[in-house]
């Protein structure tokens, strides 16, 4: 069985990415990579890497030809945010072509996507065509407090301090983007204002309705390309072996997300579609600090993810990567 893919926005760090994947997915055939800005170039004078990967070229012609052919079975929208709006009115798409957005745009559950965490709801990605591919600190942090809600024990604030790679501003240069200002520098952006936090406070309501505390989160740039730490806590009066056991059964059936009795890091995850995370308790305070790669397991890797639940593919399927240990 072989299913027909496009990607639309092709050219940027998240659509580079999810070509890599897809183009080693046993079931994919890739019937086109859609950009604007490079159509009819060849796919490798982008993502340099991939000469001798692919001799695909980006289209750039009016989509509603190539979304009406025969056979198509998914597109993947990596535009930047507010483009998937416009190219979901623009665009007729039939409801027997699954569409996975990895923009902010349908995150909000009174849209018709379905949000596309899946240690929150597999079950409901498995029964829809319309997937909104979660925020990358967003899916860190919730991976982090999933349990907690789950179980009734998220009962006060939460502090987040999370550092990510520069890889999650995106392809477009800016100041804060440039090696000169980047490399041996680290900042403070969007403190306790950052986009994320609406979708976390929705996902972890859906788990606790009575969930109303303040989620006080403080977000970094760091000097690295790819990967994103973050480091959670909020009062909790368990014992250590109490939380490893609570989180250790929460995630006994998802295949991507771990809990490590021993300290973790980032190198652990970084090119591959699994969160780690590892628990401390200290003086009534539960740490929870959670590692992923923001360009897979934040974006094109979870995007296959739930691709895979959808067409009824184990969700794992294409997406045993390799880490990068040194």
């Amino acid at each position: 069985m072989k299913l027909t893919i496009g990607i639309v926005g092709g050219a940027g760090y998240t659509g580079g990415e999810l070509l890599r994947i897809l183009l080693n997915h046993p079931f994919v055939t890739i019937a086109f990579i859609h950009s604007n800005s490079q159509a009819g170039k060849p796919v490798w004078s982008t993502h340099t890497d991939l000469l001798g990967d692919t001799d695909l070229t980006f289209t750039g012609d009016d989509l509603t030809g190539l979304l009406a052919q025969e056979g198509l079975d998914a597109i993947f929208l990596c535009m930047g945010h507010g483009a998937s709006q416009t190219f979901m009115n623009e665009y007729e798409v039939s409801d027997d072509i699954t569409v996975i957005d990895l923009s902010t745009d349908f995150r909000d559950e009174h849209d018709d996507f379905v949000y596309g965490l899946p240690e929150l709801q597999r079950d409901r990605i498995r029964e829809t065509t319309r997937v909104a591919n979660p925020g990358c600190f967003a899916t860190s942090i919730q991976l982090a407090l999933l349990p907690l809600a789950k179980a009734g024990k998220l009962t006060d604030a939460v502090q987040v301090s999370a550092i990510t790679g520069s890889t999650g501003a995106g392809q477009a240069l800016v100041p804060t983007t440039g090696f000169t200002w980047r490399n041996n520098n680290v900042s403070i952006y969007k403190a306790f204002t950052h986009q994320h936090l609406s979708e976390i406070r929705q996902s972890l309501t859906q788990f606790d309705p009575e969930f109303n505390a303040p989620i006080h989160f403080v977000p970094y740039r760091g000097d690295f390309t790819r990967g994103i730490m973050a480091n959670v806590y909020t009062p909790f009066t368990g014992t250590l072996e109490e939380a490893n056991d609570l989180y250790k059964r929460f995630y006994a059936e998802h295949p991507f997300t771990h809990v490590s009795d021993a300290p973790i890091d980032l190198k652990q995850v970084v090119n591959t579609n699994k969160c780690l995370l590892h628990l401390e308790v200290h003086d009534g305070q539960l740490l929870i600090t959670s590692v992923i790669d923001n360009l897979v397991k934040g974006a094109a890797g979870q995007a296959v993810q739930n691709f895979n639940l959808v067409v009824g593919l184990p969700e794992d399927t294409g997406l045993r990567l390799k880490a990068v240990a040194f």
